[in-house]
C-alpha cells in the first residue's frame, strides 16, 4: 500500500476500522475522556453501517449523510487545514481559509465510498492512553489487526471549549497533516492559493463524479 495514495481514505476509514471490534449498540459517547470519545463515535458508525446496506454498497450520498452526523462534530477540519497548509495559512485571505476548510472536509468525505468496501474482519487494540488529567492535546493509540501485518493508527486529538477534537492521524507513522502538507506547498509555490482552492476542488469534482469500486 502506497501511503501517500491512502491517507486521505484513512483518514476516513480510520473510526470505521475501529468499529469493526467495538459495540455495535448505541451507548452515549463518552466525551470526557479522548479515547471514550473515539470508542464511543466508532461504535455509533459501525451500528449506522451494519443498519443501512446502501452504506455498505458505497452510497455516496448517504456515506456523506452518516458522516456529517457522526463524525465530522468531533472533528476539527479548519485547525487540520491550517496545520496543512503551514506557513501560506496566513497568506490566505479568511474567504480563502473557508473555501480551503470546505473543499479539504470535501475531499477527505467524498474517499468514504471506496473505502468502505475495505473494512471486512479487522480487529483493533487501544493501547493504554499516555496523558495527564491536565492535558489539552494527546494520541489515542492504535494497532488495527487483519490480514497482513499489523497496522499502527493514531489519532491527535485536541481539547476545546467544545470538548475533544480529532484534527490529525497518523498511518504507518506518517501523519497525514504531514503529508499533506507537503502537497499544498507544492501546489502553492505552483499557482498560489487560489491554484490549491481549484486543485481541490477539481479533485472534489473527480470524486463525486466517479462511481465506488467494491
Amino acid at each position: 500500500m502506497k501511503i501517500r495514495q491512502h491517507l486521505t481514505s484513512w483518514f476516513a476509514t480510520s473510526c470505521l476500522l475501529l468499529a469493526v471490534n467495538a459495540s455495535a449498540q448505541n451507548a452515549a459517547i463518552d466525551e470526557s475522556t479522548p479515547n471514550g470519545l473515539i470508542k464511543g463515535i466508532v461504535s455509533e458508525v459501525m451500528a449506522s453501517i451494519k443498519a443501512d446496506p446502501e452504506i455498505q454498497k458505497g452510497n455516496i450520498p448517504r456515506v456523506v449523510d452518516l458522516v456529517e452526523k457522526k463524525i465530522v462534530p468531533y472533528t476539527d477540519m479548519r485547525r487540520t487545514t491550517e496545520m496543512s497548509m503551514g506557513p501560506n495559512w496566513k497568506k490566505a485571505t479568511p474567504e480563502q481559509q473557508a473555501q480551503l476548510v470546505s473543499e479539504f472536509k470535501t475531499l477527505l468525505i467524498r474517499t468514504y465510498s471506496g473505502a468502505l468496501s475495505q473494512v471486512r474482519d479487522q480487529t483493533v487494540q487501544f493501547k493504554p492512553l499516555r496523558a495527564a488529567p491536565t492535558d489539552t492535546e494527546v494520541i489515542v493509540r492504535t494497532v488495527v489487526l487483519g490480514r497482513g501485518d499489523p497496522i499502527p493508527l493514531d489519532y491527535r486529538l485536541e481539547k476545546t471549549p467544545a470538548g475533544w477534537k480529532v484534527y490529525d492521524i497518523n498511518i504507518l507513522g506518517v501523519w497525514l497533516v504531514e503529508n499533506y502538507r507537503n502537497q499544498f506547498s507544492n501546489q502553492i509555490n505552483q499557482n498560489g492559493i487560489e491554484g490549491l482552492i481549484t486543485f481541490l476542488k477539481d479533485r472534489n469534482k473527480a470524486l463525486a463524479s466517479s462511481k465506488p469500486t467494491n
